[in-house]
């Protein structure tokens, strides 16, 4: 059994290359194989947003608290709030976030196929993330 202990780990800065705004990941985990789970709380401070991104196997955000908005490619924005679970379909190019009224946490839950769990792609431009809410932002 292993467990990782509240307050056992520092939160990390989301790095730049991947998020715009003030963004902090906590409770990061990760299982060896041949389990492939791992995930974090992540949270983002208001107008804070990932860059478009795909997962392999998907990926399940779990809101806790705030609003924020998500958005797979092709499809209108979503809001989501405390309370809602998220899922994105594997490799399906996406992005999520805060509004720019208000923080938004939540744990992201992803499995890794061959070793990896994500696709970084270019940030989601300001034009982009403050489109009405239209299929083609």
């Amino acid at each position: 059994m292993t467990i990782i202990r509240s307050g056992s780990q520092a939160p990390v800065k989301g790095p730049a290359e991947y998020f715009t705004g003030d963004v902090t990941i906590e409770w990061q985990f990760s299982r060896d194989e041949p389990a492939r789970l791992a995930g974090a709380l992540v949270r983002f401070a208001a107008g804070a947003r990932s860059a478009w991104h795909t997962h392999p196997l998907g990926q399940t955000l779990i809101v806790v608290s705030g609003t924020g908005w998500h958005q797979c490619e092709g499809e209108p924005r979503q809001e989501i709030r405390t309370g809602d679970i998220v899922f994105c379909e594997p490799g399906r190019r996406h992005w999520h976030g805060a509004t720019p009224d208000s923080p938004m946490a939540h744990i992201a839950l992803q499995e890794a196929l061959d070793g990896k769990m994500v696709e970084w792609m270019e940030k989601v431009s300001d034009e982009e993330y403050l489109a009405e809410n239209r299929a083609d932002a």
